[in-house]
Parts: structure tokens; C-alpha cells; sequence
């Protein structure tokens, strides 16, 4: 099966999101703790060891690039998680999965280019194909948040049990 139709049923994302907030929702997780950040940095694990097999030629072009891309996957997975508020924390997550769909593309030209085989592809767009599920599922879980919190802004000066407890 492709990579494409990585539609997240309800099923999945709730899974994601059970997986995302931890079975001790009181515990402060760090972005280390969060399963889409432990799959996306052993998505950037085979990336890099992909690109070192890349001919010597591309290592300033296209080997470069499968350098930066998961970085950027996990770079924005951190610093989204680090945010106070969910729009920020939500654009940071999109901004991975854009990172995540720039290394699809970067396989299809191993592939193309037949720098990487067939069956190598296949595996990595598999794993990529996981870490998108996740990246969409702990979305969906970062926007029905946010919808919480604009839900308990539009009632008045309410307190938000979800942001109260947070550390400054």
C-alpha cells in the first residue's frame, strides 16, 4: 500500500491521543515523552542513515536535504510542544508534517534516481506513513483542545482547568 490515504479514523486518533497524554494526564509530559516525537526521531534515525548510502555527488544537494528535512520533523515537534497556546503549538505540528511530506518526495527521487531500492523506499514511506497517523492524530487532539479552551473563553471569565494547571 502507498503512503497516501492516511485519512486518521476516530479509533486511531484516540489512540494517538491516549498515547499523546500518557496514562497520568497530571504528570507534565516534555516533548520527548510524546509518541509522535519518539516515532518521528527514529523516522530521522533511518533518513540519515539513508543518506549517507546517496552517491557522493548528492552530498550537498539531495543528501543535505534528507538531513534538514527530519530535523525540521523533530525540531518542530519540540518547539510546538514548548508553546503556551494551541494555535501556536498546532502550527508548529503542521509545519513538521510539511517537513514529513518534503521526505516523500526526497524518497520518490531515490527511487527515481535508483540511489535507494525499491523494497528500502517501500519500508521507509511505511514508517513515514506511521509518523503522519501520529503527527494527524495528536493534531486532531491539539485542535479539539483548543476548541475546549475557546468553548470555555466564550462563556466569560471562567477558569480553564486545562491551562490552569500548566507551569509558567
Amino acid at each position: 500500500m502507498g503512503y497516501k490515504g492516511t485519512r486518521v479514523t476516530t479509533e486511531e486518533a484516540s489512540r494517538c491521543e491516549a498515547r499523546a497524554t500518557s496514562d497520568n494526564p497530571a504528570r507534565f509530559q516534555t516533548f520527548e515523552d510524546l509518541e509522535v516525537y519518539k516515532a518521528s526521531r527514529q523516522f530521522r534515525k533511518a533518513m540519515y542513515a539513508a543518506s549517507r548510502r546517496l552517491p557522493v555527488f548528492e552530498n550537498f544537494e539531495l543528501a543535505s536535504q534528507i538531513r534538514r528535512a527530519p530535523v525540521s520533523l523533530t525540531n518542530n515537534i519540540a518547539e510546538g510542544h514548548g508553546r503556551f497556546h494551541y494555535p501556536d503549538q498546532i502550527r508548529f505540528f503542521l509545519q513538521s508534517r510539511g517537513s514529513l511530506e518534503e521526505l516523500i518526495d526526497d524518497l520518490n527521487i531515490c527511487l527515481d534516481e535508483s540511489y535507494l531500492s525499491s523494497d528500502e523506499v517501500t519500508a521507509l514511506k511505511k514508517q513515514a506513513r506511521s509518523v503522519l497517523i501520529l503527527l494527524n492524530g495528536y493534531l486532531r487532539h491539539l485542535r479539539s483542545r483548543s476548541a475546549v479552551v475557546r468553548e470555555s473563553n466564550d462563556r466569560g471569565n471562567e477558569s480553564d482547568p486545562l491551562v490552569d494547571g500548566l507551569p509558567l
